[in-house]
C-alpha cells in the first residue's frame, strides 16, 4: 500500500474499528438481495404496488450501495494481500463428477464494480423517477432496472465462471426487457430482439470456454482454473482466451459484434445510461480482467484483444462523428471508450489496472452526458435530432454546466478525470514497443482527437448557436429530482480519476488481483502532450464546422465518409452479407434436404410398402377355384425347381 491509502485508512481506523469486518463480508449476499428483493416486489406485486413503485426502486440500489461503501471500508481494515474473501451460499449442481457451488468472491476488483454498478446505478434510478414520471408503467420499468442491478451484481460477484455466465444470461435478459420497454415503439422492439440475438453470439464463445474449462481442469471455479491452466499447454490458454474475447466483444459491442448498441438507443434514456455506463458495456471488459491469468499465458489472445479494441476505438468514434441523434452520438463514443478499456485490458500487466481505471471514470462521465442527453430529450417533447436543438445553454443551465462536465472529462482536458486515465493508456500502448506498440499507440491518440471532434459537435449543435426547434416546443430546466443526480456524477466527472491515478492509490490496490504495471506512468509525458495537441485540433475543426457556420437542417450531401459513418461504417450490411443471407440460404438449403431427402425417403418406403400391399390384395379374391389354380401353379413351379436342381 502507498502513504496515501494508508493514511485514508488511518483516518477512517477509529470507526473501522468498531466493523465486524470479516462478519460483514461473509453476509455480501445481502448486496444481491437488496436489488432482487426489489424485482420481485415491483414485478409479482403488480397493480398494487404502483405508488411506492419508484420509491423502492430507488431504495434498493442505493441500499446495496450503502452496504457496498460499509464492506469495502471493511477491505481496507485487512492487508493488502488477504482482502479477497470467499463467500459459500449453497452447492448448486452436484452430478456425477461435475460440482458447481454457489459462492460470490469479495475482493478489491469486484468491490470496485459494485461500488460503481450500485453508485452510479442508484443516480440513474433517482433521474429515472422524473423521467418516466408520466409512464403508466414505471412501476414495471424500476423492477426491471432493479433485476438488471441484481444481474450485473452477480455477474462481478461470482466466484466460478458458472455462476458468472448465469449473471451474464440474466443481464441480457434484463436488458432485452428495458430496451424494449416501450413495445408499442415497433423500433423498440427490433432493437431489442437485436440485442439479444446478437449476445447470444457471444455468449456461445463464453459457454463453450466454460465447457472446455471442466473438461480440461474438472473444475469452473477461479481458483481452481487459475491454478490448472499454467500446465495445460498453450493451445489451451489461447483458446480459452479466443472464447472469452468473443463473450466480451457481444457484451461490450466490440467489433465484429457492435452492431447492437446504437440500435438500443431505442429503449428510455436512463436504460442507455445504465447500460452504456456503468454495467452491461464493461462486463466483457471486467470478464478479461478477472481472466488475467489465462490471457497472461498467451500472447495470441493478448493481441487479439488488443487489435479489436484498437479497431473498436477508431470505429465507434468515426461513427460518433456523423450521427446527428445526440443519443446514438454518445453510444458511438460509448463503443470507442470501451475500445480504450479493452485495449489496455489487451496489453497484459501493464494496462489491466489503467483499464479499470478507466471504466470508473467512464461511468461517472458518460452517465452524466447521458442523462443530460434524456434532459434535453424530456425537454424538448422528445426530440433527439440535435439539428432541431441550439441556443439550450441559457434555458437549462444546470443541464450545460454538467454536461459540459462529462464532455471536458471525456475529450481528457486537465484536470477533468478522463485526462488522468485515458492518457495511461495511450502511453502503454506506446510502451509496447515494436511496430506493434507504435500502431496501437498511434489509433489510440488518433482516437483521442476524434472524441474532441465529435463531442465538440454534440456540444456545439445542442447548446449553442440559434434556436432550432419548433414552435410548439418550450424547453426549461427539468426539476431537481433529475438535475441532482447530473450534478453528483459531474463531481465524480471531475474529481475521480485524479484520486484514481495519483499517487499509485488504485494501482497499488488493485495490484494484488492485476498485478501491478511493470513500470510507473507519469502524468505529462511526449503521449500525453500529443494527446493534448490533437484535442485542441479537434475541438477546433468542430467550432469551425458547427460553431461558426450555421447548422444544416438537413442531412449533408451522400458523400462516402458520410454516408459510411451514418450507416455505422456498414456493419449491419456485413452482418446481412456475411451471416444473415448464408444462413437463409443454408436455411433454405436444410429445408430442402430435409423435404425432399430425409422426408422423400420416408415416403417413398411408405408409399412403395403401400402399393406393393395394395397389389398383393387384388390377388385375394374369395374364389376356391382361383386358390386351387395358385396352389397348382406354386406346386408346379416347386417340382420344376427341384428337377432343375437335380439335374
Amino acid at each position: 500500500m502507498t502513504s496515501s491509502l494508508a493514511t485514508a485508512h488511518a483516518a477512517a481506523a477509529p470507526a473501522l474499528a468498531t466493523l465486524p469486518a470479516a462478519g460483514i463480508q461473509r453476509v455480501a449476499w445481502l448486496l444481491l438481495v437488496f436489488p432482487l428483493a426489489g424485482a420481485a416486489l415491483l414485478l409479482l406485486g403488480g397493480r398494487r404496488t404502483d405508488r411506492i413503485g419508484h420509491v423502492v426502486g430507488v431504495a434498493m440500489p442505493a441500499a446495496a450501495f450503502i452496504y457496498g461503501v460499509i464492506a469495502f471500508f471493511a477491505m481496507l481494515g485487512y492487508p493488502a494481500s488477504q482482502r479477497s474473501r470467499d463467500v459459500h451460499l449453497f452447492t448448486w449442481i452436484a452430478v456425477g463428477g461435475f460440482h458447481a457451488n454457489a459462492g460470490l468472491q469479495l475482493d478489491q476488483l469486484s468491490i470496485s464494480f459494485v461500488l460503481l454498478i450500485t453508485g452510479v446505478g442508484s443516480l440513474i434510478h433517482l433521474f429515472a423517477v422524473g423521467y418516466m414520471a408520466h409512464d403508466s408503467d414505471r412501476r414495471r420499468f424500476f423492477g426491471y432496472m432493479n433485476l438488471f442491478v441484481a444481474a450485473m451484481l452477480l455477474l462481478v460477484l461470482a466466484d466460478n465462471y458458472l455462476l458468472m455466465y448465469a449473471g451474464w444470461e440474466g443481464v441480457g435478459l434484463a436488458s432485452y426487457l428495458l430496451i424494449g420497454f416501450w413495445q408499442f415503439k415497433p423500433a423498440a422492439a427490433v432493437a431489442a430482439k437485436k440485442a439479444f440475438v446478437v449476445n447470444r453470439v457471444g455468449d456461445a464463445g463464453f459457454s463453450i470456454a466454460i465447457m472446455l474449462m471442466f473438461a480440461t481442469f474438472g473444475t469452473v471455479t477461479f481458483t481452481g482454473v487459475f491454478g490448472a491452466v499454467g500446465s495445460a499447454g498453450q493451445g489451451v490458454s489461447t483458446a480459452l482466451g479466443l472464447l472469452l474475447l468473443l463473450g466480451a466483444c457481444a457484451k461490450s459491442a466490440q467489433v465484429p459484434l457492435q452492431s447492437w448498441l446504437l440500435d438500443a438507443m431505442e429503449g428510455p434514456t436512463p436504460v442507455s445510461a445504465l447500460i452504456h455506463a456503468a454495467t452491461m458495456v464493461t462486463a466483457g471488459v471486467y470478464l478479461i480482467v478477472r481472466s488475467a491469468p489465462i490471457f497472461n499465458l498467451s500472447a495470441d489472445a493478448r493481441l487479439a484483444v488488443t487489435v479489436v479494441g484498437a479497431v473498436t476505438l477508431l470505429f465507434g468514434a468515426i461513427i460518433g462523428c456523423a450521427k446527428d441523434d445526440i443519443k446514438k452520438a454518445l453510444a458511438g463514443s460509448t463503443m470507442s471508450q470501451i475500445g480504450y478499456m479493452t485495449l489496455a485490458a489487451g496489453l497484459g500487466t501493464a494496462g489491466y489496472v489503467f483499464a479499470i481505471a478507466h471504466l470508473i471514470a467512464h461511468g461517472f462521465f458518460k452517465a452524466g452526458l447521458f442523462l443530460g442527453a434524456g434532459s434535453v430529450k424530456h425537454e424538448m417533447d422528445d426530440e433527439v435530432d440535435m439539428r432541431r436543438f441550439g441556443a439550450l445553454r441559457k434555458l437549462m443551465p444546470a443541464t450545460f454546466v454538467t454536461f459540459g462536465i462529462g464532455y471536458l472529462a471525456i475529450i481528457g482536458v486537465p484536470p477533468f478525470s478522463g485526462f488522468f486515465t485515458k492518457d495511461p493508456i495511450i502511453e502503454a500502448a506506446f510502451s509496447k514497443g515494436g511496430t506493434s506498440g507504435a500502431i496501437l499507440g498511434t489509433a489510440a491518440l488518433l482516437g483521442a482527437g476524434i472524441t474532441a471532434f465529435y463531442m465538440t459537435r454534440v456540444m456545439l449543435m445542442t447548446f449553442t448557436g440559434q434556436r432550432r426547434w419548433a414552435e410548439n416546443v418550450h424547453p426549461h430546466e427539468v426539476p431537481p429530482v433529475m438535475t441532482s443526480p447530473m450534478w453528483v456524477l459531474a463531481i465524480g466527472s471531475v474529481g475521480a480519476g485524479a484520486f484514481l491515478i495519483l499517487g499509485n492509490r488504485f494501482v497499488d490496490f488493485l495490484a494484488p488481483v492485476t498485478g501491478a504495471p511493470p513500470t510507473s506512468h507519469g502524468i505529462f509525458t511526449p503521449s500525453g502532450y500529443a494527446a493534448l495537441g490533437l484535442l485542441v485540433v479537434g475541438a477546433a475543426i468542430a467550432w469551425a464546422m458547427y460553431g461558426r457556420r450555421p447548422v444544416p437542417a438537413s442531412a449533408p450531401a451522400a458523400r462516402f465518409p458520410v454516408t459510411a459513418g451514418r450507416r455505422d461504417l456498414y456493419g449491419d450490411a456485413f452482418n446481412e452479407a456475411v451471416f444473415m443471407r448464408p444462413g437463409q440460404w443454408l436455411t433454405r438449403l436444410s429445408v430442402y434436404f430435409d423435404n425432399r431427402g430425409v422426408d422423400g425417403l420416408v415416403n417413398t418406403i411408405a408409399a412403395t410398402v403401400g402399393g406393393t400391399s395394395g397389389r398383393m390384395r387384388k390377388a385375394q379374391t374369395g374364389f376356391v377355384r382361383s386358390y386351387a389354380l395358385s396352389m397348382f401353379v406354386g406346386a408346379v413351379l416347386l417340382v420344376a425347381a427341384l428337377l432343375l436342381v437335380r439335374i
